[in-house]
């Protein structure tokens, strides 16, 4: 049986962890500490913590001047508000600053459902991914989170990481390999290539079972970081498979799919086809509703795949 855990439990231990470890980090929140799990460093650490109120610019701008002063800051908030109302100051008093700043994006994608349409963040990744010098990480679950939140810190420069509020399934382990820019192949394949981001993985390798039984074989590559893309990871498989899917709880436009077809059409073009959302905006309902809506599942991703073999 599969277990499910909140992205946000690993976001926290991570964090808690690194605040032991090291006396620099700080943590700024937009007065969502309860639900973003940030209390918790709080609770331990209370004169690194500062609560912003709901003011994602100066949370973005305090960070930026904190890690001037040699400390390293994770500036936390709502993913739809801190990469949209804050997004001049990431780009010019972080990224455009060189700032050593980590900027987290919480209740991202399809987990924000319940918090209604306005706060549900489908455009994320694709703006901070347009920043020079930002590199943005979609990790799968908990437990490759934490692994993200200490690499975030031991690289020296703006990061943006994706956190899901919502339990997802747990599909890595402790054992499990990460590398930021390094994609990580889950499946070996012949026929096509799934490549997923974020808790979109446990779905693509449930697509490339459902592939399996129809004698499909599916390579899957987890590409949890959108940017630095793994371009030679694609441009391998793509030779192998002469096919690719790009699956994402985001939108089709400027996310993992609009990467992957770069890449593509430069090192190795093939027939690709993309699973996410198709340029709207997002809804009101639970997390599994808006999964089906958007066609976000297993099957649907089984279905894109053979379309795409089919154009070979």
């Amino acid at each position: 049986m599969t277990t499910t855990t909140e992205p946000r439990e690993g976001y926290a231990r991570a964090l808690i962890e690194l605040g032991q470890q090291h006396e620099d980090v700080f943590v700024l929140d937009a007065d969502c500490a309860k639900s973003n799990y940030t209390n918790r460093f709080r609770d331990k650490f209370p004169d690194r913590f500062f609560n912003m109120g709901i003011a994602e610019c100066d949370i973005v701008g305090t960070a930026a001047g904190m890690a001037a002063l040699g400390k390293v800051p994770f500036a936390n908030a709502y993913a739809n508000f801190l990469t949209g109302r804050g997004y001049d100051q990431v780009r010019i008093s972080v990224a455009y600053s060189g700032r050593n700043v980590k900027i987290v994006g919480h209740n991202a994608g399809t987990s924000a459902a319940q918090e209604g349409a306005t706060h549900l963040p489908l455009e994320d990744i694709g703006l901070m991914r347009a920043i020079p010098d930002m590199t943005v990480i979609v990790p799968a679950d908990s437990c490759e989170m934490e692994k993200a939140v200490r690499a975030a810190y031991e690289y020296d420069g703006p990061v943006y990481l994706r956190v899901g509020k919502l339990k997802v399934p747990d599909v890595t382990s402790a054992d499990t390999p990460f590398e930021i820019g390094k994609a990580i192949r889950f499946r070996e394949g012949s026929d096509v290539t799934l490549i997923s981001t974020g808790n979109m993985l446990f779905e693509t390798l449930k697509a490339a079972e459902i592939l399996a039984e129809k004698g499909v074989s599916a390579e899957v590559l987890h590409m949890h970081t959108v940017k630095p893309i793994d371009s030679e990871a694609i441009a391998e498989s793509a030779r192998k498979t002469g096919a690719v899917v790009t699956v994402e709880e985001h939108s089709i436009l400027n996310g993992l799919g609009s990467a992957v077809a770069e890449t593509l059409c430069e090192k190795y073009p093939v027939p690709l086809r993309r699973v996410g959302t198709k340029d709207v905006f997002g809804l009101s309902g639970t997390m599994d509703e808006l999964m089906d809506y958007f066609g976000l599942r297993a099957e649907p991703i089984a279905a894109t795949a053979l379309e795409a073999i089919q154009a070979k």
